[in-house]
């Protein structure tokens, strides 16, 4: 017989929930919290300090917090904590792919131009249209949740990924130096 926290993070005897469950539940959401803050900043420094903001915030406003979908509830802080500095700082600031040295990608043989590609197709992008890139494609989130989080209607999320593949394409494959002929 258990007498540690159950599946609902109250105790055994159905008292208050355990007080570092809900913590550790927003610390297993960092490697998530850290892709995104560093996408949205393009920059590992800023992202790092966005990423502190706002799980410091999270942590103060956890009694706001609803009991449902918490991946959604922080990341949905991050944005808005993101668009209110931008709205204070006025401007934007691009990063080199290279300087994201500490997360893990998968290196490709094929093309030695393709993360500077890759980067510049990225930095084109709109902040709207890297914001719901980043959330649907990289952290998964459904087409309603990042709708929810970024207070867009999801027919807004559905129109603005699809431009940013659109984007995406268009700009990769505009890079290409030799023109693929199909075979003959």
């Amino acid at each position: 017989m258990s007498h540690g926290p159950d599946r609902t993070g109250k105790g055994a005897a159905g008292g208050s929930p355990a007080p570092d469950s809900f913590e550790a539940e927003v610390l297993a959401l960092l490697p998530s919290l850290r892709r995104y803050s560093r996408s949205l900043t393009r920059s590992d420094a800023d992202g790092d300090d966005l990423l502190q903001d706002c799980v410091e915030k999270a942590l103060a406003r956890r009694g706001q917090w609803r009991g449902l979908n918490l991946r959604g509830w922080v990341l949905t802080i991050m944005t808005n904590l993101y668009r209110n500095g931008l709205r204070q700082q006025g401007g934007r600031s691009f990063v080199d792919i290279d300087d994201s040295g500490d997360l893990l990608a998968a290196e490709t043989d094929n093309d030695p131009l393709q993360r500077s590609r890759l980067e510049t197709a990225l930095n084109s992008l709109s902040e709207d249209y890297r914001a719901v890139l980043m959330l649907v494609v990289v952290e998964g989130c459904s087409y309603q949740d990042v709708a929810d989080m970024l207070d867009i209607p999801i027919g807004t999320v559905m129109s603005r990924l699809s431009r940013a593949r659109q984007k995406m394409t268009s700009l990769l494959n505009a890079d290409n130096i030799v023109t693929l002929r199909r075979p003959r």
